[in-house]
């Protein structure tokens, strides 16, 4: 079916939405059914972003595998008036730990990762601790590996390799003995990308374009380098005190790749989430890996598998998803397996609010569910 886009885009601070003429055409839903769900899922994503005054944001919904809505709201650019395009690449913060987790799926079939053996067999220089670490440890943020601590998130400084951003936890002690408590730790996900590198042979950055995004169309999602043009990267924007949109400060996010370091959009993400609905990509055994929710060693569950959430929510569906906050940048990734529905969304702001995401999901899983 023929894909067009169709951009709504606001001429103020405010964010109001201008005359249609200036819209282009949306994609056509996959099939008649959608087509008055997709208007009602657009007003409500034009109303959202008008009321919490966020400066530019994408969607895109796909059902059984078909994309049937994606879309730019507001703008890329505020000060140049540049309208938020389905193709624009926005910072997606910690939605970079599941696209990392595929990777290590992928290494874990093919037998070239023990997820159970110390981190040490595949990051050498890694200090070793009190306790052992390992990689599955790590991917369920039960390493006890630290998080940010004080401004160390709007870190500028340039890091060459995925050893060298190490340093800034290494030597540090474990909160934990791992497997024994859950604390949240992007760190513990940049240790990972060095696993990923010493299980593989292969440089992270390499691996993630070769053997992820490559093979699954991910033609969007590249590493965010400041010191690179990087085509239809947008602006990134933060609240100054007032509650005014300003211009997010500088940061260089090459000690993180892995944890929260990529660009992507929403159409990158859907294809990314609906390789994972399917057998080809993944094993069953590699997908049950991600989806499982681990736990502490005295039996609760953390409600994460491997760099993903797993959840039942209120309507006692099972989901999986991950958020990613970064500055400048705001992500969410959904999908409901039983109706293979799944919602992606960026927004060029930090700490913005997303809960429109899970109203669109439900108003999808239900029309699904039905259908």
């Amino acid at each position: 079916m023929k894909q067009v886009y169709r951009i709504v885009f606001s001429v103020s601070l405010a964010l109001l939405v201008v005359d249609a003429a200036w819209a282009q055409p949306a994609i056509a839903p996959a099939a008649p059914r959608y087509v008055q769900l997709v208007d009602s899922a657009r007003a409500l994503v034009q109303r959202d972003l008008i009321e919490k005054n966020h400066p530019g944001m994408a969607i895109a919904v796909s059902v059984d595998g078909e994309m049937v809505w994606s879309e730019g709201f507001g703008y890329a650019d505020l000060e140049h008036r540049v309208p938020i395009w389905p193709t624009n690449k926005f910072r997606i913060g910690s939605i970079s730990k599941p696209l990392t987790a595929a990777a290590v799926a992928q290494l874990y079939e093919e037998g070239r990762l023990d997820l159970d053996a110390p981190v040490q067999r595949y990051v050498p220089s890694f200090p070793e601790k009190r306790w052992p670490l390992t990689t599955r440890q790590l991917g369920a943020h039960l390493g006890g590996v630290r998080h940010y601590r004080g401004m160390e998130n709007l870190s500028s400084r340039p890091y060459g390799t995925v050893l060298s951003g190490l340093s800034i936890f290494a030597g540090d002690t474990l909160l934990y003995e791992p497997g024994t408590d859950y604390s949240y730790s992007s760190y513990g996900w940049n240790l990972i990308s060095a696993v990923v590198e010493g299980a593989s042979g292969q440089a992270f950055l390499d691996y993630m374009r070769e053997e992820v995004f490559e093979p699954l169309g991910m033609r969007h999602t590249v590493a965010d380098h400041p010191d690179s043009l990087i085509y239809q990267r947008v602006r990134f924007y933060v609240r100054g005190t007032g509650g005014d949109l300003v211009n997010a400060p500088f940061v260089n996010n090459s000690y993180k790749w892995a944890g929260g370091g990529f660009l992507s959009t929403p159409e990158d993400l859907i294809r990314f989430a609906n390789a994972h609905l399917g057998a080809d990509f993944l094993s069953d055994e590699a997908r049950a890996m991600l989806f499982t929710s681990q736990r502490t060693r005295d039996g609760k569950s953390v409600n994460y598998g491997f760099g993903w959430r797993v959840q039942t929510r209120e309507d006692g569906r099972r989901y999986l998803s991950h958020g990613g906050g970064s500055v400048g940048g705001t992500s969410m990734l959904i999908m409901q397996p039983d109706t293979r529905v799944v919602v992606a969304a960026t927004v060029n702001l930090s700490r913005a609010n997303l809960d429109v995401v899970f109203t669109v999901l439900s108003m999808f899983v239900e029309a699904a569910e039905g259908s």
